[in-house]
């Protein structure tokens, strides 16, 4: 009778050892990728319009434009979770704005400038909520977030309604109680009786004195974000 010899002690360790690789490199891969949900793509308008309707008529987009429901304001900053790429997202809807487009010709965009409450911008983990609030952000010292335009943006020709256009845009960024001058292209489009308005503004977290995200060796993060934001202007009444 054949009497099967007890597997040593080596073996079992080799094979736990090779469990405990499996699981720290394939579970970050299944949780990221199957029960994380998908990344939300950057915000943005449309790269064309399907439609272009006819030209707009110099001074009908004068006056001031109000922020209003729609506008999002947020961050995006690449992750190594584990070893495994992710993209952490976070996004606010308590956006407050204005824009202003010169009263003579309705050509150029003379002032422009949002805020944004930090307490305000959530992600999907509640984690990372509380390390952006806290040693990240401390949006207790650093409540708001703010752009405001410094050099006007000339429209002219002032574009067809529904048609996509990009434009230099210079002005002031604050984060962190830091104010840093930057330089980004906007894109707008005046699309039925709104104005929308998107754009992505690099951040190195260097120059505002912001924490890097890395978190104990579990997270990294670059060295910079992204601010996005895609806000909709309604016309003031007068």
């Amino acid at each position: 009778m054949h009497i099967p010899r007890p597997r040593k002690p080596l073996h079992w360790i080799l094979t736990g050892l090779a469990v405990i690789v499996v699981l720290a490199v394939g579970g970050p891969f299944v949780y990221i990728h199957f029960f994380n949900g998908s990344t939300p793509a950057a915000l943005s308008l449309p790269t064309a319009s399907a439609t272009a309707s006819t030209a707009v008529q110099q001074g009908s987009i004068s006056g001031t434009w109000n922020a209003t429901s729609g506008s999002v304001v947020g961050y995006r900053v690449n992750e190594v979770l584990l070893g495994q790429n992710t993209t952490a997202v976070g996004r606010s809807a308590s956006v407050t704005g204005h824009l202003t487009i010169d009263t003579i010709d309705g050509s150029t965009v003379t002032a422009a400038s949002f805020r944004v409450p930090m307490d305000t911008i959530h992600s999907d983990k509640s984690q990372r909520d509380a390390q952006f609030d806290g040693r990240i952000m401390d949006v207790a010292r650093y409540p708001e977030g703010t752009f405001a335009l410094t050099a006007p943006i000339d429209l002219d020709p002032v574009p067809a309604e529904n048609t996509v256009r990009d434009y230099p845009a210079h002005g002031n960024l604050t984060l962190h109680g830091t104010t840093k001058a930057v330089t980004f292209t906007l894109r707008a489009e005046l699309r039925d009786g709104q104005i929308e308005v998107s754009g992505q503004i690099p951040v190195p977290f260097s120059d505002y004195g912001i924490a890097n995200p890395s978190f104990a060796g579990f997270v990294t993060t670059q060295d910079h974000g992204t601010l996005e934001f895609l806000l909709v202007f309604a016309k003031a009444p007068g």
